[in-house]
């Protein structure tokens, strides 16, 4: 697959985007969008998709390995979500743990002198996307 990604890191009230390069090789923030709703949030988020020429859409799963069996997660709430952003797009919607992103995304936030009370969803996004490149690169 070549041609730009675009990184999603969904939260109930926020929903961070980052975007990759052409050539899939690295990824950077985007925006954040305040949720309001799936189906504005679906649109929104195909819109600025459209608009960055993106060819598919890669979205983090909070997979806790240690979460109990059989008890719902963040996990099931996000690939709910997952499901339906696919009967709202053509795109492909790909997936990727993203375990530990926040401490990661929380990392560059220091790194770029972000206060300690902003919001980071657009870096978790290049986090999140990044892995995505990294992955597929080594495949």
């Amino acid at each position: 697959m070549s041609g730009r990604l675009l990184g999603v890191d969904f939260g109930e009230k926020r929903i961070g985007l980052a975007i990759s390069d052409a050539l899939g090789i690295s990824a950077r923030e985007l925006a954040i969008l305040q949720s309001r709703g799936a189906s504005q949030d679906f649109a929104a988020i195909i819109e600025i998709a459209m608009r960055e020429r993106a060819v598919a859409l890669v979205v983090g799963v909070p997979v806790n390995p240690n979460a109990p069996a059989g008890i719902a997660t963040q996990a099931d709430t996000v690939r709910d979500w997952i499901t339906d952003l696919r009967n709202a797009t053509d795109l492909p919607v790909h997936e990727i743990s993203e375990y530990l992103t926040s401490e990661e995304a929380r990392n560059m936030a220091r790194m770029l002198r972000r206060g300690a009370h902003e919001p980071i969803d657009d870096l978790a996004a290049c986090v999140i996307l990044q892995s995505f490149l990294d992955a597929r690169s080594r495949l």
